[in-house]
């Protein structure tokens, strides 16, 4: 094989000679306008063609380049060359070679193999009976058929011209092929981070077929609008491809750095120099694209360059709109970290082999009191500032969501993540517009090392450990346990339980007697809640009414609770008990309601019982933490002539100032200073502390869990008032209540004592 590059001119006989005789002189050779060749391959198994060949084009150029020659002799030694040297335009090939058919089984093994599909086949005979023209064109994809003896040098420059822009028309067609099925591609990947890249690619393949040269240039993209500095390279073609991925600012070649970094800058497209084309996104994002020629275009390239970057700046907006979409579906918009979505997909996509991972849900103390005290805007910043601080003393290694409006999921390795990383994040005030704000989180963890399981699950765990945490106080970290798991969802079924009973009006008063702790003479009851598990087992009576307040519907059980006792009350009012007084817990939230007065009126009208046999009992915790509040509430109690009571007196915070301003009637003795135990005389003395206080403020004193007849007459001793207890009679309902005064009372006389054994 060698390689002929003709020079350019040449002098020559009559138009119509041979191949083999002296070329012709033909009209000037146009000056070639790049420095490359067309391949034109020479298979021929004489000699003297080739040499003839060779003289006939020595200097033509077509389309702007020169010709570059490639000689074989057989039909073999030109299958071999072909594989080596595959962007051949034109084949001139002999008929009748090593065989009589050789030249036509080459055509024939080409035209089978689609990498040759753009390789035009100019046949060459010297014996034109050996392949007729009509049937030879007919049998074989042969684009031109030529007689050695009728091909001039103009003949032949013309065959020449004519394949080898077919040729070039081919090649064109196929790159903006190429480029559009790119760009589908792209259209078709949007979601994924390589749609830009494929979408820029399919740009600069069909700006480079528009301009009838191979695919060469590169393209980048601006990481925010109106930041050159921050451009990135998104595609590139040709031998540009391993510049993908860098920084604008780090491309070493400073022809290309700087054509791009002009055209962004100026934004505006450059044609002369270097062909640089400008693109704006919808986002404000700008984009520019450089492709690698340098040539003076012509009028109609121009115009075919404005109708195209016209057409693809619409798809350049597109792209930006479902960037944003994309961006919408796994990003919180605000702090640029994942979406409740998004970090569930990634729990659950976690492998089973995570027992070194931990989950935490992070929520921001009082976040609600910021966003009140500073307005949205300045919360918004907190959240930001917040979300630095975690990604710093976290690492890059653990992964952030937004999971709630002032919550954070966390997701990394149990190095990274823990309560003393969270503490450390914030452990410095925070300074934002101007306000240096102490913000503390609380946080529930739970270690990944158990059983695989939904990522729903998981991040209920974490819920149960963040409840837990908060309980406990802010800032506080509490990590999941199967106990505690239990435990809640124990407590969980209970407050479905109470909801149903509500619903279904299964809610029941039981009644404890309650007694003169010295004559023994029935006073009055306590009044208690029980309701039925969806099981039907009836949960024991409680004074606890914390349940009810998690429940949600405190108000309506209250007000179901003191109809039903005032029911009660007056039930046995017309079995002659007009002295027996009933005592109903009530909550914070109870009290704290507009209606509560006015219903707490009604229900005594409608009842017929005068407020002197009602009393209600407040815990020490809602009395000492509400005193000033509740105040007006009490007394509006009290002037209808209900009394008022102090539950579970001397096991909380109380304050002796704050005790004497409010308006009650009674302290009553928590269970807990009567049990015997370790703690047992300590309990006596706080138990005898409180009788002692209630005589010194005027103040009734009631026992609660008087046994034996030894605790009896210990409280009677030390002034005690009254007491309740199991061994005095324990919780019963309105019948059995009625029957067991019954038989203390005889209608008209007086009672008969309790007694209780020593």
């Amino acid at each position: 094989m060698h390689a002929s590059t003709p020079h350019e001119g040449g002098a020559g006989s009559a138009a119509h000679d041979p191949l083999i005789l002296a070329p012709d002189e033909g009209p000037p050779v146009a000056r070639p306008r790049e420095d490359r060749h067309w391949r034109v391959m020479v298979v021929d198994d004489d000699a003297d063609v080739h040499e003839a060949t060779c003289l006939a084009l020595k200097g033509l150029v077509i389309l702007g380049r020169r010709l570059e020659l490639l000689h074989a002799s057989s039909a073999a030694e030109a299958g071999a060359l072909l594989r080596r040297a595959p962007d051949v335009a034109v084949l001139l090939l002999d008929v009748v070679m090593e065989t009589a058919d050789a030249g036509l089984m080459l055509v024939r093994q080409l035209r089978d193999d689609p990498a040759w599909r753009h390789l035009r086949i100019v046949l060459r005979t010297g014996q034109p009976g050996q392949a007729p023209e009509l049937a030879t064109m007919a049998a074989y994809d042969i684009n031109d058929y030529e007689a050695k003896s009728e091909l001039t040098r103009i003949r032949l420059q013309t065959v020449l011209t004519t394949n080898i822009r077919a040729h070039a028309q081919m090649r064109a067609l196929e790159a903006t092929r190429q480029g559009l099925e790119l760009i589908v591609q792209g259209s078709a990947s949007l979601q994924r981070v390589r749609g830009l890249a494929r979408y820029a690619q399919g740009v600069v393949t069909q700006i480079c077929a528009v301009l009838g040269m191979e695919p060469e240039g590169l393209v980048c993209a601006q990481a925010e609008a109106g930041r050159v500095d921050e451009a990135r390279i998104v595609a590139a073609a040709g031998a540009h491809g391993p510049l993908v991925g860098q920084a604008l600012a780090a491309v070493s070649a400073s022809r290309l750095r700087d054509r791009l970094a002009l055209c962004l800058q100026e934004e505006r497209n450059l044609l002369e120099g270097g062909i640089c084309l400008y693109f704006r996104q919808g986002d404000g994002r700008a984009v520019a694209a450089l492709v690698g020629s340098t040539r003076p275009l012509s009028a109609t390239e121009m115009q075919l360059l404005r109708i195209f970057c016209a057409n693809i700046a619409v798809g350049f907006e597109n792209l930006a709109l479902y960037e944003r979409l994309v961006d919408l579906a796994h990003n919180d918009p605000l702090l640029h970290i994942l979406n409740r979505q998004c970090f569930t997909a990634h729990l659950d996509g976690l492998p089973p082999d995570c027992g070194d991972m931990t989950l935490a849900l992070i929520d921001i103390d009082d976040f609600a009191g910021i966003n009140s005290a500073f307005g949205a805007s300045l919360g918004d910043e907190v959240l930001k500032a917040v979300v630095g601080r975690l990604q710093h003393h976290l690492g890059e290694r653990t992964l952030l969501g937004r999971l709630g409006a002032d919550t954070f999921g966390a997701l990394g390795h149990r190095p990274d993540l823990s309560p003393d990383r969270i503490r450390q994040a914030l452990a410095e005030p925070l300074v934002v517009a101007g306000e240096r704000l102490q913000v503390s989180a609380t946080a529930g963890l739970v270690q990944l090392d158990g059983p695989r399981t939904t990522a729903a699950q998981r991040l209920l765990d974490a819920r149960i450990a963040l409840k837990r945490a908060q309980h406990i106080g802010r800032g506080q970290s509490q990590f999941f346990s199967l106990a505690l798991g239990q435990e809640t969802r124990h407590r969980q079924r209970l407050l479905s339980h109470l909801r149903a009973a509500t619903r279904e009006g299964q809610m029941a008063l039981r009644f404890q007697p309650r007694v003169d702790l010295r004559s023994g003479a029935v006073v009055g009851a306590a009044a208690l809640l029980q309701w039925p598990t969806f099981s039907g087992e009836v949960l024991p009576p409680s004074g606890d009414m914390h349940l009810a307040e998690r429940s949600g519907m405190i108000l309506v059980i209250g007000e179901h609770v003191l109809r039903s006792g005032c029911d009660q009350l007056a039930r046995l009012r017309t079995l002659g008990h007009t002295g027996f007084r009933l005592s109903i817990k009530v909550t914070l939230a109870q009290l704290r309601a507009p209606g509560f007065v006015p219903g707490l009126t009604r229900c005594l009208s409608e009842s017929g019982v005068p407020g002197s046999q009602l009393e209600l009992e407040v815990s020490e915790a809602v009395a000492m933490e509400g005193a000033q509040a509740l105040r007006p509430q009490l007394e509006a109690v009290r002037a209808l002539g209900i009394g008022v009571a102090i539950d579970d007196f001397g096991t909380g915070y109380s304050s002796l100032a704050k005790l004497h301003r409010l308006p009650v009637d009674r302290l009553k003795i928590g269970r807990g200073l009567l049990s015997p135990g370790r703690d047992a005389a300590v309990a006596a003395r706080l138990a005898r502390l409180v009788i002692d206080l209630g005589r010194a403020l005027g103040l009734a004193v009631v026992a609660e869990g008087v046994d034996t007849e030894a605790q009896r007459r210990w409280l009677a001793d030390r002034g005690c008032q009254e007491g309740q207890g199991d061994a005095i009679a324990p919780p019963m309902d309105g019948g059995q209540l009625e029957t067991w005064l019954g038989g203390r009372y005889a209608r008209g006389g007086p009672a008969a004592p309790v007694t209780l054994q020593a």
